[in-house]
């Protein structure tokens, strides 16, 4: 296990008011992003705690809606050891969920909503629709950005006036692979979990094509076998 305050100078960004996207994922070292559709079989104890400690630096922890459903995510809530450190560095005191969903077939009874500290933001574009379902208005905000496709510069406008500049994927898959596309991640933070997971599951990442784009290695961390990896986008 690490120490918190090293894990907070490892990965704490020097200016905050600066917009800045990282990326969280996790994958063995076959490159399998999950075992029987979920990432959970790959983590440990100390990945969680990077996991939490990520959440803990951002203002907005962004996620497709497929992964919101698969990975059965809960409310976004800090422990309130988190909550009081990030009250003492001027911070709110819980980060925002932000998901991206463009058919908006999202349960709005959920606790993901009903228990949320924060009103949740949902991300969405106007292909299939003109406006959200007003359960579904009445326990997010809900900003369309975009008319046939995820327009990222314009979720990135709504997120900066919000002062939402530190943010956070967790992915899924399609989403990272859209905002490299877009060529907006400034971050990643992959853990190489010790295990061949065979075939069968995706990368990371999916999507079209598109151009390189260079990271460069901040540091390695170690837990026992697994590696943690923060690459920064060299720009």
């Amino acid at each position: 296990m690490f120490d918190r305050s090293e894990l907070i100078r490892r990965y704490s960004v020097n200016e905050r008011e600066t917009p800045h996207l990282r990326a969280n994922f996790i994958a063995s070292v076959d490159g399998a992003a999950s075992f029987a559709g979920l990432s959970g079989p790959l983590n440990n104890a100390a990945d969680k705690q990077v996991f939490d400690t990520l959440r803990m630096l951002s203002d907005v922890v962004l996620v497709g809606a497929g992964t919101l459903r698969t990975e059965d995510y809960g409310p976004l809530i800090l422990d309130d050891d988190a909550v009081a450190w990030r009250v003492e560095q001027g911070l709110a005191p819980q980060p925002v969920l932000a998901i991206v969903s463009a058919r908006l077939e999202l349960d709005h009874s959920s606790e993901v909503f009903s228990r949320a500290p924060v009103r949740p933001l949902v991300f969405t574009h106007g292909r299939f629709h003109q406006g959200a379902p007003a359960e579904l208005a009445a326990v997010a905000d809900v900003e369309i950005c975009g008319e046939h496709s995820l327009d990222v510069a314009g979720m990135w406008t709504v997120l900066n006036r919000r002062g939402l500049t530190q943010v956070l994927t967790e992915g899924g898959p399609r989403l990272f692979g859209s905002l490299a596309a877009a060529d907006a991640v400034d971050e990643l933070c992959l853990t190489l979990s010790p295990v061949l997971a065979g075939g069968g599951a995706g990368r990371i990442t999916a999507g079209s094509e598109h151009g390189l784009h260079a990271m460069r290695l901040a540091h390695v961390l170690t837990a026992g076998d697994m590696l943690m990896l923060r690459y920064m986008r060299s720009r």
